[in-house]
Formats: structure tokens, sequence, C-alpha cells
């Protein structure tokens, strides 16, 4: 490959339609250039990585936008992102909203790539060419749910060309999701049933990712079917002690998650989590929220966050979040699916179903969470308690692991939960903004920001 087209496909990856490299942070795990070359049949597993490395540049600012927007955190720094998401005044200059924008589009630019130049080489073995492309699908329908989720309406590209994605105009939510659904069908056909560990996608991985999609889109009935799928699956298990899921990576009931090397490792940038919680104490669990994690009903699950007393002065607080360590931990990996919201998910489907008490039915899952953590077991419920204790338990059990702000707005209940705690929350927060940096830069996006910001 000559020097021309190595800057060329530099420049694609880092600038072109997805935000400037400037405002990526953390910074993405760099992709050789050489792993974007598709020519021969020995470029395919260096293609494939690096659509796995695009997708660990989403994982952080995921997090953040799924707890910080919520109620999970208060500002205890000095850093004007993290300031917004704290006082709930979110601008579109935001670096995290920037941050987790481009990490999308990235991955989406990376695996369109790939799914463009794998028909090419035709002396690939039909069987790895029909892998990698399921894996380029699932990764491209995870971004676009998790984006459109996000902002909203956005932009879907399914090209590398420039010029052509220099001016795409924002798409239908509901079109967005037809093609999430269409990547995530096509992926499940042709995935593996158990990948070699839970940081490249397998068939269960995709049966998560559609219990996710279903939960969201209230289809009750899918939802509990491949959430079962997976939990009766047998590759997956609770570990015995919630301490594992704090301290360890890569567990027994890990379906996947995105893994860091010392050198990629994302916890000392400015958008890295262990930074934020530990290193800066940029942000700290909300006094809201940690008298839930430290009562009775959360049990062992107490243990996400932990107290210090000589943190505590001014407004802080003194409590810090344990889930994220550094390179030189064994928990410095963010876990995208594991086999407890599987069991989350199926209990709110069941409930919403009606299937309250029994041996099926949503009181048993939630019950295999309380059992795990030590809490309360809970008896039959009335179908609106019943809603109420599988939002409390998704708290206990999911806290910090990017899930809050997204449940909050799916099932209509930010506006209530959220005024009662900010006064100034306003309902134009249940999306986050376009960056100010795709309006300037896409024609196509001129006028087209979220209403109220």
């Amino acid at each position: 490959m000559n020097r021309l087209k190595k800057y060329t496909l530099i420049a694609l990856l880092t600038g072109g339609f997805t935000a400037c490299e400037s405002v990526l942070e953390p910074k993405p795990v760099d992709l050789l250039v050489d792993a974007l070359v598709l020519n021969e049949v020995a470029d395919v597993e260096p293609a494939r990585l690096g659509a796995y490395s695009a997708l660990r540049s989403i994982a952080s600012p995921m997090v953040i936008a799924g707890d910080f927007s919520a109620d999970y955190i208060q500002h205890n720094g000095t850093f004007t992102d993290y300031q917004e998401l704290g006082t709930k005044q979110l601008t579109a200059a935001n670096g995290a909203v920037a941050a987790l924008w481009g990490a999308l589009y990235r991955t989406i630019y990376v695996t369109n790539f790939v799914l463009e130049r794998l028909p090419s080489i035709t002396s690939l073995p039909s069987s790895t060419s029909k892998q990698v492309t399921a894996e380029m699908r699932f990764l491209r329908g995870f971004s676009n749910f998790i984006g459109t989720y996000t902002y909203g309406d956005i932009p879907l590209v399914t090209t590398t060309d420039q010029n052509a994605n220099r001016n795409v105009p924002r798409t239908a939510r509901a079109t967005v999701l037809a093609s999430v659904l269409q990547d995530y069908q096509a992926a499940l056909t042709d995935l593996p049933e158990r990948s070699t560990n839970s940081a490249f996608a397998s068939k269960n991985t995709v049966r998560a990712a559609l219990a996710r999609y279903y939960l969201y889109a209230k289809n009750w009935t899918q939802a509990e079917q491949f959430a079962s799928q997976v939990i009766n699956s047998g590759v997956y298990s609770l570990e015995a002690d919630y301490e594992t899921i704090i301290q360890k990576d890569f567990t027994r009931e890990s379906i996947l998650e995105v893994g860091y090397s010392l050198t990629d490792d994302p916890g000392t940038s400015n958008f890295g989590l262990n930074n934020l919680f530990v290193g800066r104490r940029e942000v700290i669990p909300s006094n809201p929220l940690v008298p839930q994690l430290i009562s009775a009903e959360s049990g062992t699950r107490s243990g996400t966050i932990s107290f210090d007393p000589q943190q505590l002065r001014g407004s802080d607080n003194g409590w810090t979040v344990r889930k994220y360590g550094t390179g030189t931990a064994d928990n410095n990996n963010i876990v995208i699916f594991r086999l407890a919201e599987m069991y989350l998910i199926r209990a709110e489907a069941r409930a919403q179903q009606n299937k309250l008490s029994g041996a099926t039915s949503a009181a048993a899952d939630i019950n295999v969470l309380r059992n795990r953590a030590g809490a309360p077991i809970i008896g039959t419920l009335t179908q609106a308690d019943m809603l109420r204790v599988i939002e409390q338990e998704r708290v206990y059990e999911l806290a910090f692991e990017g899930h809050r702000w997204y449940d909050l707005v799916r099932t209509g209940r930010a506006q209530t939960v959220m005024t009662a705690l900010y006064p100034n929350w306003n309902s134009r927060f249940e999306l986050w903004p376009i960056p100010q940096g795709e309006l300037q830069r896409n024609p196509a996006l001129k006028n087209a920001q979220n209403p109220g910001y």
C-alpha cells in the first residue's frame, strides 16, 4: 500500500463524516492502517480485529451517557463536561457528546469498509467470509442501536464514500431500528454458537442484543424469548459472589465485553472511567443513589461503591465507584452484555405479560439475582409493584454499567424521577444533542438539532 493511500485511509478513519480526532476522548484505539487493507486472505483477520478495536472506543462514553445523564452521579471536579452532566445543563459542545458520536461512526465506518471489500477476496473460505460478515453486521447494528437511542434520528451511513458521508441527513429512528434488526438477524444466521471468549460476538451475543432490542421496542414476547435462549444456552452462569463482577474481567456471566491492554486502556483519559471515578474523582455516586446501593435490598451489590472517610470534605460525600480499575488491574474491561441483564430483561417482559408468580415468572427471575446477592426474596406482587421492583433491581444489579438513563427514557419514567431530584430537568434531556461539530461539518444537519439545544 503506497504512502498516499495510507494517509488517505487515516484521514477517512479520523475525519470525514466522524468527529475530528481532537474531540474524540478517549482517543480511539489506534487502528493500524494495514489492518484495514483487504486485498488478500492474510488481511482479513487484522481487519476483523480493527472493527473490534473500533468498538472499544464506544464503551466508555456509552456508560457516561447511560449513567451520568441520569441520577447516578454528582459533579465533584473541575471539568465542564461533567459539570454539565451533573447539573443537567448539557450542551451540544460537550466533549462526551462528541466522543460517543465519533466512536459510533468510527465503528460504522470500519464495518462498512470490511463489508464492502470482503466479497472481493474470492480465495477466502466461505465459512470465514460468512462469520466475518456476520460480525460486521452485528457491530454496525449495535452502533446504530446505541446511536438512535442516544441522539434520536441519526444519519444512517451504509458506505465508505467520503463525499457521500459528508452530507448525510438524519434518518427516522424507525428506519434506523429496522436496519439494526436486519443487521442482527443476518448476524445471527452465520455467527458461531460459541466464540473463543466474550470479547468476540457469537450467536448468544446477538440473542442478548435482540433481547434488549425487543425490550426497548416493548415487544415482550420476543424479549422474553431471546433472553430465555441466552439463559438456557448453558454457556453462561451467574458468578456465586457479586464481588467477582466488580473485581474481575471476563467472568462466567460475561456475554460481550470490551477488553483493554496496558497500551490502550482508557482509564487515564479525560473520558476514562477509572480516572473519572477514582483518579480525579471528577464524578462521585450521587447522594440519592448511595442509600439505595447500600440498602439490605441491594445485598452484596453494595460493593459497587465504597466509602473512604479521608475523601469526606466539602461537596465530596466520600463514596467511590469500584467497578473500573486501571490497566494493571483485572477489572478494567467494560461489559456490554452479561447474564444478569438477561434475567432482568426476562423479568420485565414477563411482568408486562402478567406472569407475576410461579416457576416461569418475573418473581422467579428477580429472586435468582436476589439469592446471589443475599438480598430478601420477593413474593407475589401486583403488576405495577413488580415493575417498580424490577426498575429498582436494575439499579442494584447494573449500576454504572450504562443502563439507567436509557431505562428511564424507554419506560417513560424520566420526567417523574428526574424532576424530583433536579428542578431544572427538562424533557429535552431525554435525548443527547447532536454534537456541535457535526452540525458545522455536515450541511445536511444544518438546523437539524434536537429540540431545546
